[in-house]
């Protein structure tokens, strides 16, 4: 069985391409557009990974981050960053959690890929 990786993203043609390239490197895509319907679904059955989105409503990628290590008690599971935003190394270095990766807007089937085998090809 595939592992699932779930795209927390609001942006649609950002959740097609991701649809796509997940899907050629072997894993299966769950793409879910707010991270209050992600943590629901994480709840019932956790990804192998999530690709997160900072920019988002009604919960930003932070908020979502904390509910998922805090209030949902699930730190084995990596998330990687997905953004535009320059300043989230920044925040990444306050947060000290080896299971959390981040990826630049526009990603590379490359980038994508090491990031993914980093935390999934043990």
């Amino acid at each position: 069985m595939k592992q699932k990786i779930f795209v927390v993203e609001d942006d649609e043609p950002i959740l097609d391409l991701m649809d796509i390239l997940i899907r050629k490197l072997g894993y299966e895509p769950v793409l879910v557009a707010n991270g209050l319907d992600a943590l629901e679904m994480i709840q019932k059955e956790p990804p192998a990974l999530i690709l997160l989105d900072i920019m988002m409503t009604p919960i930003d990628g932070w908020e979502f981050l904390e509910k998922l290590r805090g209030e949902y008690g699930k730190q084995d599971i990596p998330v990687i960053i997905f953004t535009a935003s320059p300043a989230v190394e920044e925040r990444m270095a306050q947060i000290h959690d080896p299971r959390l990766g981040v990826l630049h807007k526009p990603v590379s089937f490359t980038e994508l890929r090491e990031a993914i085998d980093r935390y999934l090809k043990h």
